[in-house]
């Protein structure tokens, strides 16, 4: 296990150098990547979303393509198309932007419903089928999308069973005011970039969600995952609340969670701290919660300090 606390503690130190004053953001990412998850990024332009999916890149040596989505983007130029050959008489396979480690598919919001699906597709199957083949796209496969909320003009608002496609939404902020006066004496003319570098392989990463998986959660956790979920679907404020899937999501977040932190078992603290990334988006408030002005965060509050946490009795596992 010795390697690979390593690797943990070097990765997050590399991409620690280009996303400043972000440790937690970092932590949450890192543990949606160990999970085998896809990441939701929703913000304001310039907060440093890009910046922290090729930080993640470079530090991993990750193959890694980066797509402009935009209202002319098709099908095609994300899974791939075929296209004949004269010399050779065949059609020949030419791969599409997903056929990588890791791809950022920058403002999903503003191509069309098809292209999104066409992705949203790729996620969940980890294969592309063109004209009737298909092909496994690399692993570890990972879609870190960014969307930007402030602006509607020109968007496609991915609806919520497609949301639910990725294992946590979650948002950069700004930064702390030290952490901007820092940013600012630090970067004259200087790519933050450039200053990570590999410190690990894609095989590593692969290594390390098999790893993860190992982690053991005991019967009353999964129980306490259901309820939560339970809660979120009775509760009157909800129209929508967290899918099968969305448990399942949990489950693998909090193993990556306890596993990051080294122990090879799950406390009820991996769960809490996870949760809110891994079900926000999953939730569809009611008419009466806007009445209410109550968002989903503080719906989420509620939910978690309602429903009790198990207390885990017995001998527990060793520490990683």
């Amino acid at each position: 296990m010795a390697d690979e606390r390593r690797i943990i503690e070097n990765v997050l130190r590399e991409v620690g150098k280009a996303v400043v004053g972000k440790d937690e953001v970092i932590l949450t990412m890192f543990t949606a990547m160990l999970a085998g998850g896809h990441v939701l990024l929703e913000d304001i332009p310039g907060v440093g979303k890009t910046t922290l999916a090729v930080a993640f890149s470079r530090a991993f040596a990750l193959r890694y393509r980066r797509m402009q989505f935009t209202p002319d983007v098709l099908p095609s130029d994300v899974v791939g198309f075929t296209m004949y050959d004269r010399e050779s008489g065949e059609f020949i396979y030419r791969e599409g932007s997903v056929m990588c480690n890791l791809f950022l598919a920058d403002e999903i919001n503003r191509t069309s419903s098809k292209t999104q699906s066409a992705l949203l597709e790729v996620m969940e199957e980890g294969k592309v089928t063109v004209d009737g083949i298909t092909r496994e796209v690399p692993k570890p496969f990972l879609v870190i999308a960014t969307q930007n909320p402030s602006g509607s003009a020109g968007t496609q608002l991915l609806p919520e069973s497609q949301l639910d496609r990725f294992m946590v939404r979650m948002s950069m902020g700004y930064p702390d005011l030290g952490s901007e006066i820092r940013m600012m004496k630090e970067r004259h003319g200087m790519n933050p970039l450039d200053q990570v570098e590999a410190v690990a392989r894609a095989e590593d990463l692969y290594e390390l969600q098999r790893a993860a998986e190992q982690v053991y959660v005991k019967d009353e956790l999964y129980e306490y995952v259901a309820r939560l979920a339970a809660r979120t679907r009775e509760h009157e404020l909800t129209e929508i609340g967290v899918s099968p899937r969305g448990s399942l999501a949990v489950i693998h977040m909090a193993k990556a969670a306890a596993y990051i932190r080294g122990r090879d078992f799950v406390i009820p603290s991996d769960i809490r701290d996870i949760y809110r990334p891994a079900c926000g988006h999953r939730i569809v408030l009611s008419a009466k919660a806007r009445i209410a002005r109550m968002g989903v965060r503080e719906l989420m509050d509620e939910i978690l300090e309602s429903v009790p946490a198990p207390k885990l009795a017995g001998k527990k596992r060793q520490a990683l």
